[in-house]
């Protein structure tokens, strides 16, 4: 299989760029500060005219709206003007991403939202169930991202979608992914039928036939009555 780089598949779009997680790892911060785009990158700020990129394209496309932030970040008053709007495209999908679910009281019922949690430790585990019990969603995903041992037992249900992918940049200090923690995932993945996407990042490390690279939201027809349906393919 082709393998691609996932910034391909889906498009960043920031209406809120600052985080206050503080993550050593962390690329916003340093985009931020070679790009000057807020003097104080702990202080989340909302530009709402962002936005008007979604009516650019009547071509369908996903939305990776928390590339810049953390949801549990976002104030209420943002997420309400941010749904507001998102709710008349819904040949798009949306993508939102929280590291501190037990943060966020949030209810959604948009079938083009997704909403996950990052889980990069084992000790980290306790997000999935609050993703699960706080945001009420019509689709949860996860991300292993960046993985930083080995996850062990894990409790998929729920959800529909996970990413993996190992630390990236030049950190001292900085964990390599061990093939065996990959493993153990796919083999819980396998059982519970969720869908996968390993970052090209992952190629040195898993084998080349074992790389799985799906969306599950990618796969769109429309009906005869021109009605948008959404099938998912879940390996």
């Amino acid at each position: 299989m082709e393998i691609v780089n996932i910034s391909k598949l889906i498009k960043t779009l920031n209406p809120v760029n600052g985080c206050t997680a503080g993550c050593v790892y962390c690329y916003a911060r340093k985009i931020n500060n070679r790009f000057k785009i807020t003097a104080d990158f702990e202080i989340p700020e909302f530009s709402p005219l962002r936005l008007k990129q979604i009516r650019q394209t009547t071509k369908s496309q996903t939305y990776f709206m928390t590339s810049m932030s953390d949801f549990s970040d976002w104030q209420e008053e943002w997420r309400t003007i941010v749904f507001d709007y998102i709710k008349d495209f819904p040949q798009h999908d949306f993508i939102f991403l929280t590291k501190f679910p037990e943060r966020i009281h949030f209810q959604t019922d948009l079938q083009n939202v997704w909403i996950g949690a990052t889980i990069t430790a084992k000790n980290e585990k306790r997000r999935i169930d609050s993703l699960r019990s706080n945001i009420k969603s019509k689709n949860y995903f996860l991300t292993f991202e960046p993985l930083l041992n080995d996850l062990g037992e894990l409790d998929l249900h729920d959800i529909k979608w996970i990413v993996i992918g190992p630390e990236t940049g030049n950190r001292k200090g900085k964990i390599t992914v061990k093939k065996e923690w990959v493993d153990n995932i796919m083999r819980q993945v396998d059982q519970q039928n969720v869908s996968v996407f390993m970052k090209d990042s992952l190629a040195p490390i898993v084998n080349p036939d074992d790389m799985r690279q799906k969306l599950p939201f990618n796969d769109r027809v429309e009906n005869k009555e021109g009605e948008l349906q959404i099938s998912f393919n879940f390996q």
